[in-house]
């Protein structure tokens, strides 16, 4: 257990002449406590993307012009797509969604802490007052008692001021504003999350419905064929088989088009959970309109770094881990704290503030643990390895933005390109139906051959609206890391 080690004086005199030497001593020592100086960890970070030119070559980069700088993605990102129902649902999105209110609550927590955390540097300030009626006795010589009874009565005020020689309170409180800042960036980090997963649901919402709409017309498609296999069959030129491949074919595309419909079910009810409604209360028209991606402007990794707010966050998560080295180191140091008292102590309280009745006290107190079993060696080794922790996990979120940008490019990029021969071959697929239909009717060729070319156009139709949810996705992620701008010393600068 720790040992204290107090010194403390009432009043001035030869008492207080002889605590100078070891105050000015502590004031030497506080020299040696100073924390560690923050620097932000270095990360280095390439000139260019690996894939920036294959993007920009396949129209996913908007390059700048001779002379000027790329353009900037507006605040509003989503604004690209030109969309108003998307608009909708992302203003709708921020102004009820219950991630981004957590956000928030945990942002005003973190600045109270900082509120918090500066009262320590001020002196504090109390007021007391007392009554009190006693009785006592006594047992006199010859056997009889004596007893007498007494009433107190005080009034007083009491001040302290604990003097930050080293730095232990301006550390936790330098912690508890980096905290904040973390919260502020984890606050801009959820908004960008919620907005980016509105766009998402959004056109994956859309996307089961064009799906539901194509499956709805090749069903009465398959349909017609059913039923002209069904009137040739009674004509003696098509057999059952064909009937009943013209049936399995018909029932199979209701299976898929009900699967289609229960994911876009579940897509706006996810997208109901979004905005912060319950999905009973929310529904959305159906158009099955995928809107175009749009061009994405142009960012080098270094820029990346001041336009994450999750990089911010995690950058000021060290510095808060940082700041916590000093505090833990401050506590080898004694506490040396100012406080005085003073006010009225009586037996009368109408005589209670007479000046004979007058009370004070005024002194320092230096206090500091000889032993603790090591208690504050581990403190400091843990917050040092905290930090150690911290800086992981800033570099890691570092190379994971510049993995998402990577992985995203090279996605859009190829998924452009996917697009283009997803549309060819849909082409082709359907004048090879065309073609197929044309020979069923004049008997040239089976009713298989009929069902294959009718799978293939509604296979090449599914496809082409999968490349083109998932291109949608890859420039969606793209816009969201370089929407908007996080800079640290902005942020520094303004809070």
């Amino acid at each position: 257990m720790p040992l204290p080690f107090a010194v403390k004086i009432r009043s001035s005199g030869p008492a207080a002449r002889r605590l100078l030497p070891a105050l000015l001593t502590a004031v030497g020592l506080a020299a040696c406590s100073t924390p560690p100086v923050y620097e932000r960890p270095a990360q280095p970070v390439p000139a260019h993307y690996k894939q920036a030119l294959a993007a920009t070559a396949g129209g996913v980069w908007q390059p700048a012009q001779a002379g000027q700088v790329a353009a900037e993605a507006p605040a509003a990102w989503w604004t690209l797509y030109g969309d108003a129902t998307l608009n909708a649902l992302q203003a709708q999105a921020a102004s009820d969604n219950q991630s981004i209110a957590l956000s928030l609550a945990r942002l005003r927590a973190a600045q109270a802490a900082v509120a918090s955390s500066r009262a320590s540097q001020a002196p504090t300030l109390g007021t007391s007052a007392s009554a009190s009626r006693a009785r006592s006795g006594s047992l006199a010589a010859d056997g009889s008692s004596n007893t007498r009874t007494s009433t107190s009565y005080s009034l007083g005020l009491n001040a302290s001021w604990e003097l930050d020689l080293w730095g232990r309170i301006a550390g936790t409180v330098d912690a508890a504003r980096a905290s904040a800042q973390a919260s502020a960036d984890d606050l801009a980090a959820a908004r960008l999350s919620v907005q980016a997963s509105v766009a998402q649901t959004y056109f994956s919402l859309r996307a089961a419905e064009a799906n539901a709409q194509i499956l709805r017309e090749t069903l009465q498609a398959y349909e017609r064929s059913w039923e002209l296999t069904r009137n040739r069959q009674q004509a003696g030129v098509a057999s059952v088989a064909d009937v009943a491949q013209a049936e399995s074919q018909y029932k199979s595309t209701q299976v898929q088009l009900l699967e289609a419909e229960t994911t876009r079910t579940q897509l706006e009810n996810a997208l109901a959970a979004l905005l912060g409604q319950a999905p009973a209360s929310f529904s959305l028209p159906a158009t099955g309109a995928l809107p175009q991606p749009p061009v994405v402007p142009a960012q080098l990794p270094s820029q990346l770094l001041e336009r994450r707010p999750d990089i911010a966050a995690a950058e000021r998560r060290v510095a808060a881990a940082n700041a916590q080295i000093g505090v833990a180191q401050a506590a080898f140091f004694p506490a040396l704290t100012l406080s005085g008292t003073a006010g009225y102590r009586g037996s009368e309280l109408s005589n209670l503030f007479n000046a004979p009745n007058l009370f004070w006290s005024l002194g320092p107190q230096l206090a500091l643990s000889l032993l603790d079993g090591g208690a504050r060696t581990a403190a400091v080794e843990s917050a040092r390895a905290a930090n150690e922790q911290a800086t992981a996990t800033y570099r890691q979120t570092v190379l994971t933005a510049l993995q998402e940008v990577e992985d995203n490019l090279t996605a859009a990029t190829a998924l452009a390109q996917e697009q283009q021969l997803q549309t060819e071959a849909l082409a082709a697929a359907q004048r090879a139906l065309d073609v197929v239909n044309n020979q069923y009717r004049a008997g040239t060729v089976g009713y298989l051959n009929v069902i294959t070319a009718q799978a293939t156009v509604l296979s090449a139709q599914r496809s082409l609206i999968d490349v083109r949810s998932r291109r949608l996705a890859a420039v969606n992620t793209l816009l969201k890391n370089v929407a908007g701008s996080w800079s640290i010393a902005a942020e520094e600068a303004a809070r």
